[in-house]
């Protein structure tokens, strides 16, 4: 099935069941706004954050 939003947000993640796979919603934890397990496909949502790149781990080289 097509998470919708949840596929790219920061936000999400996802549990594996013996026969099937969970979207959590992260969000769920803080605010009671958002559901633990929405249903899908989530099509517009107000805590959606978009999820970047990993960041880059600090340069631990040192100079001199």
């Amino acid at each position: 099935m097509n998470p919708g939003l949840c596929a790219s947000c920061r936000h999400h993640r996802v549990v594996k069941g013996a026969q099937s796979d969970f979207w959590m919603c992260k969000r769920s934890a803080l605010d009671a706004r958002f559901p633990r397990y929405p249903r899908l496909p989530v099509l517009s949502c107000a805590g959606y954050e978009k999820s970047g790149p990993p960041p880059n781990p600090p340069d631990t080289r040192r100079s001199g």
